[in-house]
């Protein structure tokens, strides 16, 4: 049988986004320090967008040029040479402007950079870097250096040495006794913070005890032998078999209770995020007001003169000319995108300050349930462009600053019919465990019993999840003596 290729054409019909769109769903859910650097790069890359530092000024400075221009032109003297100067100069009168508005924004830009290094956080300083900086100032045998070292880096980022101490014997160089290793491991369990170093929660917390202390061998009894008893609250029982006082008890506990179980957790490697608020919403003359807060940070961009009368003027190759106008439609894109994203935001902004009024008012008891198609089909779009348009973006409110996303919940049908939103329920259960009797707490069943008393119907294992959720301890666990 022959084998042969064809071309054969077929008509089909696709669904496919222009660049526009593509560009406008990018720019929607950029947040708003993102989208400043967005639009930073784009100021560097493309040609034709300029940054309006201040119109006005930059109106009366035009102004004072032309009539500068045109008293010149009055008071020259009809020489030759001055003419064909006057001409040269007129030519290059606005490649000069240009270029001195491009080098005066270059140098803006540099201190916006210089301020900006400048008042970034440095790295904080890592465990393991704390560790080591004490190591160095300690006098400690040649031989145990590389132990101590490694056992340093084996530490986790909470405190604990990640394994056992025979994989530190495995990974040393010259190998060593276990005596010298665990010598080096009270070295690394001398230093600074209390408890690192160590392999399980006793030994940390025995760790952070002061051998000086006279009530010293009762805590350390506690931690080894009635750790579990401590964190189920069975004092009592404590008490019968220590053949102490149950406030001695008590008071040891308390203590105990203050030392930390991750000594690690002080050196944060995680850099805290910084949130801007987009959306601001103030109570004036009786109503809630929606002001967008962008302008003070976003750059304001507009196509440059200069190249638009280029484009009018002749004497341009082809190829210089389509540059200039693929990167003056690429900057109309981007202008349109940031007014479309403004727009969009402030009407969802607008229409959650409107379905939300009662937590604005009162707080979290009154937050309402609400979904994104509601507002979706109130603003007129897609239920995907108020996900986008919501998406790590935040809302200052008399409340306090939210992210948008936190006025969209679900909740439970209420005796009455009416629906309640779960942050409602979470702070509602949160007050009944607060104002409960120490003494007496409630059970899980307890707590749904009022809330059903108070219309909301909801199950006992529902109460647990949350309370979980939460990290609200048991009713065991929350009893006190």
């Amino acid at each position: 049988m022959k084998m042969q290729s064809y071309l054969l054409p077929q008509l089909q019909q696709k669904m496919k986004l222009s660049p526009q769109i593509i560009q406008s769903i990018e720019i929607l859910q950029l947040p708003l320090l993102a989208l400043i650097e967005h639009v930073q790069q784009e100021l560097a890359e493309n040609p034709v967008l300029d940054e309006v530092v201040d119109e006005k000024k930059d109106e009366n400075a035009g102004e004072g040029d032309e009539t500068a221009r045109l008293s010149e032109s009055e008071n020259a003297a009809p020489v030759d040479e001055l003419d064909k100067l006057g001409e040269i100069a007129e030519d290059w009168r606005d490649y000069y402007s240009q270029t001195t508005v491009r080098r005066n924004n270059y140098l803006e830009e540099r201190d916006q950079k210089q301020e900006a290094l400048e008042n970034t956080a440095a790295k904080p300083m890592s465990l393991h870097d704390y560790l080591m900086g004490q190591l160095s100032l300690i006098d400690i045998p040649p031989r145990l250096v590389e132990t101590c070292e490694n056992i340093i880096y084996s530490i986790d980022k909470t405190g604990y040495l990640a394994g056992p101490l025979e994989e530190i014997m495995q990974s040393l160089e010259k190998p060593l006794p276990i005596e010298d290793v665990k010598e080096a491991l009270r070295i690394i369990q001398s230093l600074e913070p209390p408890g690192v170093g160590a392999r399980n929660l006793q030994e940390c917390l025995i760790l952070q005890l002061d051998k000086r202390d006279p009530n010293y061998p009762l805590m350390r009894e506690l931690l080894l032998h009635h750790l579990e008893d401590i964190e189920m609250r069975k004092y009592p029982m404590i008490a019968k078999k220590t053949g102490y006082g149950l406030e001695v008890i008590k008071k040891q506990v308390e203590f105990i209770r203050t030392l930390n179980p991750k000594p690690g957790s002080i050196f944060c490697d995680e850099t805290i995020p910084y949130v801007v608020p987009e959306v601001k919403v103030e109570y004036i003359d009786g109503k809630y007001e929606v002001f967008l807060i962008d302008n003070a940070n976003l750059p304001h961009l507009h196509i440059s003169s200069f190249y638009k009368r280029f484009l009018g003027e002749n004497g341009a190759d082809t190829t210089t000319r389509q540059y200039i106008q693929k990167k003056i439609e690429s900057a109309k894109w981007l202008i349109d995108a940031i007014e479309q994203r403004r727009g969009t935001l402030y009407k969802i902004a607008c229409k959650i300050v409107e379905l939300q009024k009662g937590f604005l008012d009162e707080g979290i008891h009154h937050l309402r349930t609400l979904k994104m198609q509601d507002v979706a089909d109130i603003v007129g779009v897609h239920v995907s462009t108020v996900s986008r348009a919501i998406a790590h973006k935040y809302i200052q409110t008399p409340q306090g600053i939210f992210e948008m996303k936190f006025f969209f919940t679900g909740g439970f049908q209420n005796v009455d019919g009416t629906m309640e939103s779960w942050e409602s329920i979470r702070q509602k259960l949160s007050d009944i465990v607060a104002k409960e009797d120490k003494s007496g707490p409630l059970s899980d069943e307890e707590v749904a019993d009022k809330l059903r008393a108070s219309g909301v119907d909801i199950a006992r294992r529902t109460v647990t999840k949350y309370r979980r959720i939460m990290k609200i301890p048991s009713s065991r666990q929350r009893r006190e003596y």
